[in-house]
């Protein structure tokens, strides 16, 4: 133990080192960023909440963007945690196929946001032209886009940790639960549910935090469109920062928010579901 302890920094400075240079001092560096103008990081000029300010009133498209995203991000996270949990059960009934079913959904996570995007901009395309339409006519048909996207995505990775969830419940409790006369809901409201919770915790966790941060999806299947109704904040950010010049500190400013939104809803998931865990 004493070796262990001795030779410990050793070994965890070429970690703590690299996160250092990749995220913390970035981090830091993009905070005072954004209070200043700059076009390179060595002529940044400090012009204090200008860029806050900036952001916020000079346009409404970021925070157009914000609701967007929100709106996308609420109905993807409960459909997608829904349908995975419904899955999750059926495949861990004794049916036959399980495994090849288990990987037939896992499949779509393995491929990349801009190639979904542009094959699900083919497909839903293909379904409206036939109608005159096309997914950047409404504003509609390109939020309905971006949920079936991502939840043809998320799914089943989703899937999986919920059946690992699942899997781990005692029989000897599911049985106790049959003996007493439990049926199938009380089970899965009393006995199933509560036991998943750390898998429930993981996967709003997960769902969340890709729901809110969405960009190479967006800028494949509608980049925005129609007229930046459909852009999300990851995509206005992107835009602020290198389609408007002079603007790269407004851009900075709006990504700090954006973290802050998304750091705050994130922890206070986290908090609540964990609670849950603790009380079952």
């Amino acid at each position: 133990m004493r070796t262990v302890k001795r030779y410990f920094p050793l070994f965890v400075m070429p970690t703590l080192i690299a996160f250092l240079i990749a995220f913390v001092i970035p981090f830091l560096m993009g905070i005072y960023l954004s209070f200043t103008s700059f076009r390179t990081v060595a002529d940044a000029e400090f012009v204090g909440f200008s860029n806050y300010i900036r952001a916020f009133s000079e346009d409404n498209l970021f925070l157009n963007s914000l609701f967007f995203t929100v709106k996308f991000a609420v109905v993807s996270v409960i459909s997608i945690n829904v349908l995975a949990f419904i899955l999750a059960l059926m495949l861990t009934k004794t049916i036959p196929g399980t495994n090849l079913f288990r990987t037939v959904f896992f499949m779509p996570n393995l491929i990349g946001g801009i190639v979904l995007g542009y094959i699900w901009q083919l497909i839903i395309n293909g379904f409206l032209y036939r109608y005159g339409y096309s997914i950047t006519s409404n504003p509609n048909f390109g939020f309905w886009g971006l949920v079936i996207l991502m939840n043809w995505q998320m799914i089943g990775y989703m899937m999986i940790i919920y059946i690992a969830g699942i899997q781990n419940i005692s029989t000897d409790i599911l049985e106790a639960a049959k003996v007493d006369g439990a049926g199938a809901f009380t089970t899965l409201t009393r006995i199933t549910i509560p036991s998943v919770m750390p898998s429930i915790t993981i996967c709003l966790f997960l769902t969340i935090t890709n729901s809110f941060k969405l960009f190479d999806q967006n800028l494949a299947l509608t980049a925005g469109a129609p007229s930046k109704q459909t852009q999300m904040v990851a995509l206005d950010i992107y835009n602020t920062f290198y389609s408007r010049s002079g603007y790269e500190g407004v851009g900075q400013a709006k990504a700090v928010v954006f973290f802050i939104v998304v750091a705050i809803i994130a922890l206070l998931q986290l908090k609540i579901t964990r609670g849950k865990e603790v009380e079952s």
